[in-house]
């Protein structure tokens, strides 16, 4: 793997061989031309272009493999990790924001938290087979590195802080939001479905010492378009009715209904203390 990823540092190009097609970064780099044609496999899937490629192949190499390759002029990606963690935090915040103006922080911190951790990181660089990329020792190769959700998800962050460094803050944020876009929208459902069904149980077993029961009343529609419909029941009483194109988002419909109802009567009974 080292003859094939790194030209030795002592040795000199042959003259009569065509030089391959690389930059300044990439030579003082000393990547080999194989190494250098599998980057820049990478950047197709991967649908970004590094202008300096070294920041790619840093961001992809493991600290096992610069352990075992002390000779080698190469270094492991945690610097870029920790800077990945950071820009990857700083870019998210500022899409949620902008993208949910009228969430609360809480429900900001829960849909980013569920974005910026090691699953969807993890599954992120599964997606564009980062693994396949990665320089690991042979310790770490041997001990199943290529796929552990701890390493890929490592990765992925200096890959972000790669691709930050090599193109600055703006584009770096319009690329994550690509990249990210449909965790996003998974992330936002997710917490959607959990707020609303978690706030009315907390508060009906503060109030009533009863959890709510959803229960479905009917489906209407044809087999590709239904609609169905969903109750919720507090005490083995129906408190709301709600509709959706599936299951969940009915009784979300439900339980939005049922909180409404029971913060509206919170308002009156505090009204009527006053």
């Amino acid at each position: 793997m080292t003859e094939k990823t790194y030209k030795r540092k002592s040795g000199t190009m042959d003259s009569s061989s065509n030089p391959p097609a690389t930059t300044g970064d990439e030579q003082r780099e000393g990547l080999s031309e194989e190494r250098i044609e599998a980057l820049r496999n990478f950047e197709q899937i991967f649908s970004y272009h590094f202008k300096d490629i070294s920041l790619l192949n840093n961001a992809l190499t493991h600290r096992s493999f610069v352990h075992e390759n002390q000779t080698l002029a190469c270094k492991d990606n945690e610097r870029l990790e920790f800077l990945g963690d950071a820009v990857l935090e700083l870019c998210v915040s500022d899409l949620l924001m902008k993208r949910f103006p009228d969430y609360t922080e809480g429900q900001l911190s829960k849909l980013r938290a569920s974005l910026v951790n090691e699953q969807p990181l993890a599954d992120l660089a599964r997606r564009f087979k980062v693994g396949d990329y990665l320089l690991l020792g042979k310790g770490e190769e041997s001990s199943g590195g290529r796929v552990k959700n701890s390493i890929l998800a490592n990765t992925s962050e200096a890959v972000i802080a790669a691709v930050y460094l090599d193109c600055g803050l703006e584009k770096t944020e319009e690329f994550i939001e690509n990249l990210l876009d449909s965790l996003i929208e998974k992330g936002e459902k997710i917490l959607f479905y959990r707020d609303y069904k978690t706030a009315i149980q907390e508060i009906s077993q503060t109030r009533f010492k009863e959890i709510p029961q959803y229960i479905l009343l009917g489906e209407y529609g044809p087999e590709h378009n239904k609609v169905f419909e969903v109750g919720v029941y507090i005490a083995n009483v129906i408190t709301a009715c709600g509709t959706g194109k599936s299951k969940k988002e009915a009784e979300q419909d439900a339980a939005k209904k049922v909180y409404e109802e029971l913060q509206k009567t919170r308002v009156e009974s505090l009204q009527e203390a006053s």
